[in-house]
């Protein structure tokens, strides 16, 4: 009788069985726990997910600018080394820089172009990804330079000839001068002078006397210090020219770019040449003088050979747009104090670096030294022009110029010639400041070694 019993006390009808899981449905309780546990899964994954590519992405920068950096370092001596010496040397700057599990591969070398491609190849573990079976994230990166100093290329060393490069290049020479004719500029204008019982027909000629050294001289040092590094570049002198030229009212080419480094030392220590400290011009006009550059550099090209070479401005300059008429001209005077302004004050003031783009825009590149205007707050001309405010010169309406937001309107002219100057530089990289006699000779030949030791990525 047991079976009869059990079938009855647990058959249950199709009706009843439908009313118990529609209870099941309804009730709630528990399915937030549920859905979460369900869920924990792909959040999860989700999240290691982006903590590994995130892993993998760093990874892949670090290996790209070890890549970069293996390529520029090889490219500088794809005229010197056998495609297979270079091959090595990427491969052994890479492994020197990367982890022992990034490899290298597919390393061409152009030699005909410059340039030099390779891809870098690695795997990045995972963490979390592991849950799916995803054991590493693989890295790829690849990269192309191309060295300008293994191209062809001419330089244009453009010196300014205003007076204010006069300037004794030396604290001590500047005293000297002051102590002996009451001025620091060796100008080759202005009142004759005796000294000593010597009677000198101008400035200058007490300077020259002396043996002061001035900033004129010191540019030329500074000049001559480049040539050496082209020498250096480009020992059999078969593909970096250098031209000479000198900026006042106009500019004037003292050398055509050559080949020949002995013409352009010739032409240095020359005086009849016009860039030594035995001459210089009344005017520095940029407005004038930079556009007669343009015509004489002309349009860059490619580096690919002589006729298309890569140029490079090399400008030496302290950055005043002046004439010393503008300084002295319509001034009255009451005893010792000025009573009359001169009309003209406003018109001494920094170059527009929108002049600078009649060269930077045709695809050459365009390094500036700021030889620097020193202060000389005992000179009324000073103080009534580059020592006086960029507001007082009307910078926009005078010359066109714009100033750098953020940079108030009462800073004086002096100070803001560097911002003008590294405005007119094609990077700020290209623009150094010097005011010493050493920092000049060493800052031009820091522009220059800077663009040569500059590349250009190409992927």
């Amino acid at each position: 009788m047991l079976v009869p019993i059990l079938k009855q006390r647990y058959f249950i009808s199709r009706d009843r069985l439908w009313i118990l899981i529609s209870a099941l449905f309804r009730n709630r309780s528990g399915n937030v726990a549920i859905v979460v546990a369900l869920s924990m899964v792909p959040m999860i994954l989700a999240v290691g997910a982006s903590l590994d590519y995130i892993r993998a992405y760093n990874v892949r920068q670090r290996i790209q600018s070890d890549l970069d950096a293996a390529l520029i370092a090889a490219v500088k001596q794809i005229d010197t080394a056998d495609t297979d010496a270079l091959k090595q040397k990427v491969t052994d700057w890479f492994s020197s820089q990367s982890e022992s599990s990034y490899t290298i591969s597919d390393i061409a070398i152009d030699t005909s172009n410059h340039k030099i491609t390779a891809i870098a190849n690695g795997v990045v573990p995972t963490t979390l990804m592991k849950i799916a079976n995803i054991d590493n994230v693989p890295v790829s990166v690849a990269s192309s330079v191309k060295g300008p100093a293994t191209s062809y290329l001419n330089v244009y060393i453009v010196v300014d000839k205003s007076p204010s490069m006069l300037l004794a290049a030396t604290t001590a020479g500047q005293q000297a001068m002051y102590s002996g004719i009451g001025c620091q500029f060796a100008c080759h204008t202005g009142d004759a002078h005796t000294s000593g019982g010597v009677n000198y027909a101008d400035n200058y000629a007490y300077a020259h006397a002396k043996g002061i050294k001035l900033r004129a001289d010191v540019a030329v040092d500074a000049v001559n210090e480049v040539i050496d590094l082209i020498d250096e570049a480009d020992g059999n002198h078969d593909r970096i020219k250098v031209g000479l030229y000198s900026l006042g009212d106009t500019t004037t080419e003292v050398l055509a770019p050559t080949l020949e480094t002995s013409d352009a030392r010739k032409r240095l220590s020359n005086d009849s040449y016009g860039l030594t400290s035995a001459t210089s011009t009344d005017y520095t006009f940029f407005d004038v003088a930079l556009p007669a550059l343009q015509q004489k550099v002309g349009s860059g090209g490619d580096g690919s050979s002589l006729a298309k070479p890569l140029k490079l401005v090399l400008l030496l300059t302290d950055g005043v747009q002046s004439k010393r008429e503008w300084v002295t001209d319509g001034v009255t005077w009451s005893g010792s104090k000025i009573k009359t302004a001169g009309p003209y004050w406003n018109k001494v003031a920094p170059i527009n670096p929108d002049w600078c783009a009649y060269v930077k825009n045709q695809s050459n590149t365009m390094a500036v030294l700021y030889t620097e205007y020193l202060p000389i707050t005992t000179d009324w001309g000073y103080n009534n022009t580059v020592g006086s405010t960029m507001a007082s010169a009307n910078w926009r309406s005078t010359w066109g110029g714009t100033m750098d937001s953020g940079i108030a309107a009462n800073i004086t002219r002096r100070d803001y010639i560097p911002y003008a100057l590294a405005d007119c530089a094609s990077s700020k990289s290209l623009f150094i400041s010097a005011s010493s006699s050493s920092d000049i000779v060493s800052g031009l030949s820091a522009l220059f070694t800077q663009y040569l030791a500059s590349v250009r990525l190409t992927q």
